[in-house]
């Protein structure tokens, strides 16, 4: 049996240089610990991290080797949304832990017919559209915000 090349190290966007392959992933696929992966030109490898993390369009992930694999962000059916009060649109967005791109004239989400109907409802303008999603970080620090409570079960930082 041939061994898989190992990635155990992450290095965000911007903190790393040099050739890599690349590996264009959905905003889903882009959440992972330990898997086995496929670049987009065919060469398998094996994931280890010591946490799950959310990879992000430009992170590299580190092959023991010393090679890297840049990780892209996948087109995917997203909605555009435009309107007049897009403060209050990312309100209702976030409000759903709706994960959201924000952008200075328009909010991106995943395409999701139950949310497109209440921005509508907003008086929002949503648009179907195919583009690679990259949403806002959790505010804790970087990646997703899947581990937070609210009531009186949640504690102070």
């Amino acid at each position: 049996m041939t061994e898989l090349p190992l990635a155990q190290t992450l290095k965000r966007a911007g903190d790393w240089t040099g050739g890599a392959e690349t590996c264009t992933l959905d905003y889903d696929a882009r959440f992972l610990r330990r898997k086995r992966m496929t670049t987009d030109g065919g060469a398998e490898f094996l994931v280890d991290l010591q946490q799950t993390v959310s990879l992000e369009d430009g992170d590299a992930l580190i092959l023991a080797d010393g090679g890297a694999v840049c990780i892209r962000a996948a087109t995917e059916p997203v909605f555009i949304v435009t309107g007049a009060n897009l403060a209050r649109l990312a309100w209702h967005i976030g409000n759903r832990h709706t994960p959201c791109q924000v952008e200075a004239d328009r909010l991106v989400i995943r395409r999701d017919p139950v949310i497109g109907h209440m921005l509508n409802h907003l008086g929002a303008t949503v648009t179907e559209g195919q583009a690679p999603f990259r949403p806002e970080a959790g505010a804790y620090g970087h990646g997703r915000t899947h581990s937070h409570a609210h009531g009186a079960t949640a504690h102070a930082v």
